[in-house]
């Protein structure tokens, strides 16, 4: 951790705690239904300027491939789902290390944002963070309006919504989806309609409403259409550009719509190309789809139709969420690694991708572009996540966290280590970091035989008189280490400059003068090791790789101004989060850092951010802090920490405990025990129990667990207590000990069950009571909250347990887990009583037991069905547990 002041100047703010009812709350990205849309403003948006991409999109080049098979003609479009729902995206990342922080920019041409479900929305802008890794990257990234099947949940009127027109002409829904794409910082938008029940009319209109889209956008910004309704209005995949979709390309001389990406079943790509032709396009505004979501590089696909042997491409290529890289990886090591198979091949390099195999990389038919063309180039092989966060080699945060606004520009080539032996292993490292959480880290037996040259960016930088470069390693071997010019005049050639050969068990960085070779076009640039002496298990960190001008005019940066505290909010008077907001700077900035200023006087770094906005993430209180100091510090283009600014917030009064508990079960048999379970404030210290004829009958533990030997009925009382105070908590008759109690049974399974709604025919209430959590069979309710699943028991029945099984526990997503329900009990099916009120559930199973009740019927009710906005109820197994 870093002591405060080291090296900074100060302004201090001071801020008095806002009241309770200024919550801060989470900013997360943006969805909407297209009424939400058409309703939206940033003005009435609060987390509208968290969602914003300060980073323009970057010019970028295509030069020769290192792969002789690929072309440069075709384009790859990538429709990727980079987070793992369409609510509950957090706008400015999170503490999670494990995320899909895509890697492979230099094979994609554009984007696509994939997103939106009928219990979500329908109309999804990309997160800011993934919009900032792409346009740093040179590539385009779109929405998505995703209008779904009906089986999913789709409904017509949201098309009639999104086509309603004014009488003018304008569409203004088109005129929202523009402003979001304006004000957001983003690229355009991909259509899919694939609702059914269109007419002729619907698809003229729809035609109507992409051409205004087109006419009315900016040059930059791009509309893709996906191939899925027809010109009869219906839905009907034609796998191909033809007469029944060639409408929503192109209407004679007037361009519909920038791209179109066409259905996985495509037999004859040739056919749809000379259609292209025949309109006067392109036939690499089409993308012929593959949909590898399921299978990823196991996907079957007939690449010879695509790009044939000895011939150009016939279309360009659409990859259906190739996001299966890390949805089905066990870590981060095992996600990174599919990521180089699948766009670089099997032999984990693109230079090279001659395999038996059949998928042999998108490298092998698409030549690597490049952003690397302008001064400075700095890069600490920072991918986004990481373990912890390292500034210039020193620890500021030793907790996971991903960021993509803050991803650098990662080697172009994955891997080319050439070697006449067994090359070095170059891989993305975070065991450690010179800036942000990785590095890339070199290792291997080193030796004369087998010299490794390590390729690793495609660049085109003009060298100017003060050009140097900087390379910062760590290693406790020597570092046996040269860096790889190749210029312009002689692309295939490299010289190599020497790094000092000395151990480097800290982060050194060497710098070298590249003045001699003043007004030459660096066009690669690499790193090459070689050892006369043999190294056994040689290892060195890069952390840091630079080429800048020493003479360029990037001062160090003034501390921020007007900075404050907008929100904040606390919870349990130990948890506070907050919203800060400061005035951009002016200067050139790489971003802004945000630390909490601990106690001792040391700093923790909260996050980092290129925006002028922050969302503190709830923090918890320290030994009875009354205030904390937030700090934010500009960081220059060097990556040179500027000037600090300081604000503080004030904590509530310490408070005392509230007390709370449960039973791990409430029907037992004599001799049984019973696991209590504390869940008072986090403020407790002290515990006192209360166990009437239990044994023990009193305790101090927090979690007790208590043998209750005689037939009964009995409370239990629990006391909270710290130095503000205590709370007691009186549960009556809450354990009945009972011989009968080992005859307790699931009373749910198997018996009739209704609901409130159901996604489908196979999705339907009877599925939570038959006993089966595998082969989907689940109840799924799409529509208006709340949700309800009522069961039957066939007659009045002692109920001691409830267990409900969520959606993870059928292998969906953990964020759909159910987090708010009521169980509620009735004898009649009209008059209810609640028994179970939960909030805050993010458990794949959840078990609640009760004080014992007499009921024939038992009601869920789902008031929050997931982690974020989704409105869907998923349950696999409604369990009942009784006499």
């Amino acid at each position: 951790m870093k002591k405060i002041g080291a090296g900074f100047i100060f302004l201090f703010v001071m801020f008095v705690a806002l009241s309770t009812t200024a919550f801060a709350k989470q900013p997360y990205s943006s969805y909407w239904f297209p009424e939400q849309l058409l309703q939206w403003s940033p003005a009435s948006d609060p987390d509208a300027v968290f969602n914003r991409s300060t980073i323009p999109l970057q010019d970028r080049f295509v030069t020769d491939g290192v792969n002789a098979h690929a072309t440069k003609a075709p384009k790859v479009m990538a429709l990727s789902a980079l987070n793992s729902g369409t609510s509950g995206v957090p706008s400015q990342g999170s503490d999670k290390f494990g995320a899909n922080t895509f890697t492979y920019w230099q094979y994609v041409d554009k984007l696509v944002y994939w997103g939106g479900s009928a219990g979500e929305g329908i109309i999804v802008p990309p997160s800011a963070d993934t919009i900032d890794a792409a346009h740093k990257n040179g590539v385009p990234i779109v929405g998505t309006v995703f209008f779904p099947p009906t089986v999913y949940g789709g409904k017509f009127e949201w098309v009639k919504q999104i086509l309603q027109q004014n009488s003018d002409g304008s569409f203004p829904a088109a005129d929202k989806l523009i402003q979001v794409a304006k004000y957001y910082g983003f690229d355009g938008w991909f259509i899919n309609q694939e609702t059914e029940g269109g007419t002729p009319a619907d698809a003229q209109k729809m035609k109507a409403f992409l051409s205004y889209l087109e006419s009315h956008k900016s040059a930059s910004m791009q509309i893709v259409w996906y191939d899925s309704m027809t010109k009869e209005g219906s839905i009907s995949w034609q796998n191909a550009l033809n007469d029944k979709n060639a409408m929503f390309l192109q209407d004679n001389n007037k361009k519909i719509t920038d791209n179109m990406f066409l259905n996985f079943w495509w037999k004859d790509l040739k056919s749809s190309a000379e259609k292209a032709k025949s309109l006067d396009r392109s036939p690499y505004d089409l993308y012929a789809g593959i949909d590898v979501e399921a299978k990823g590089y196991d996907t079957n696909v007939n690449w010879n139709l695509l790009f044939p042997d000895g011939q150009p491409a016939v279309t360009s290529l659409g990859i259906y969420r190739p996001d299966w890289a890390f949805n089905s990886a066990e870590s981060m090591e095992d996600f990174f690694a599919r990521e180089n198979k699948f766009w670089v091949g099997p032999n984990g390099n693109p230079g090279n991708t001659v395999s038996d195999q059949a998928w042999k990389g998108i490298a092998n038919n698409v030549v690597e572009s490049s952003p690397v063309n302008k001064l400075p180039f700095i890069t600490n092989f920072n991918t986004g996540s990481g373990q912890k966060y390292y500034v210039r080699g020193q620890q500021v945060r030793d907790k996971g966290w991903n960021n993509r606004s803050l991803q650098d520009i990662l080697p172009t080539w994955r891997w080319i280590a050439d070697s006449k032996g067994t090359s070095l292993t170059p891989e993305l490292d975070w065991s450690d970091a010179y800036y942000g959480g990785s590095s890339m880290k070199i290792s291997g037996d080193l030796s004369h035989n087998n010299a490794t040259h390590l390729k690793l960016y495609k660049t085109d930088l003009k060298i100017e008189a003060s050009t140097k470069l900087s390379v910062t390693y760590k290693t406790l071997n020597k570092p046996s280490m040269k860096v790889g010019l190749a210029f312009a005049d002689q692309p295939d050639q490299f010289i190599f400059l020497n790094v000092k050969d000395k151990t480097a068990p800290d982060w050194t960085t060497e710098t070298l003068n590249l003045t001699p070779y003043k007004g030459k076009r660096i066009v690669a640039l690499s790193l090459y090791f070689d050892s006369k002496d043999t190294i056994n298990n040689y290892s060195i960190q890069i952390g840091q790789l630079s080429i800048q001008n020493a003479n360029d005019p990037i001062k160090t940066l003034p501390a921020v101004r007007d900075l404050k505290v907008t929100q904040s909010d606390f919870r349990d008077g130990i948890y506070g989060d907050a919203r800060l907001e400061w005035k951009p700077l002016d200067q050139q900035m790489k971003q802004y850092e945000i630390y909490r200023v601990l106690p001792d006087g040391s700093e923790v770094l909260l996050g980092a951010t290129p925006n002028h906005v922050f969302y503190v993430p709830e923090m918890r209180r320290i030994d009875k802090e009354t205030l904390t100091a937030l700090k934010v510090v500009a960081i220059n283009g060097r990556y040179e920490q500027g000037q600090a600014s300081s604000v503080k917030i004030s904590w509530p009064a310490y408070p005392k405990p509230i007390a709370e508990f449960k039973a791990d079960r409430t029907l037992v048999t004599p001799g049984e025990s019973v696991n209590f379970t504390d869940l008072s404030t986090e403020v407790t210290e002290e515990w006192s129990w209360s166990f009437e004829s239990g044994s023990p009958a009193v305790s101090t533990s927090k979690n007790p667990v208590v043998t209750f030997n005689q037939e009964g009925i009995y409370n239990v009382s629990l006391t909270a207590t710290n130095s503000s105070g205590q709370d007691t908590i009186m549960k009556k008759a809450l354990i009945t000990v009972s011989k009968e109690a080992g005859a307790v049974r699931n009373l749910a399974l198997g018996k009739p069950a209704t609901a409130d709604h159901a996604c489908g025919d196979k999705e339907g209430a009877p599925n939570a009571v038959d006993g089966k959590v595998t082969d989907n069979s689940k109840w799924c309710a799409l529509g208006n909250l709340p949700h309800w699943l009522q069961v039957d028991l066939g007659a009045e029945h002692q109920i001691s347990t409830f267990i409900i099984k969520h959606a993870q526990s059928g292998g969906e997503w953990s964020g759909f887990n159910t987090s708010d329900y009521t169980i509620q009990v009735s004898n009649d099916g009209t008059n209810w009583t609640d028994v179970v009120n939960v909030q805050g559930n993010s458990a794949a199973e959840s078990t609640d037991a009760i004080a014992l009740v007499k009921a024939r019927y038992v009601k869920l009710i789902t008031l929050k069905p997931t982690q974020g906005a989704d409105t869907a109820a998923r349950i696999y197994e409604f369990e009942v547990y009784g006499l």
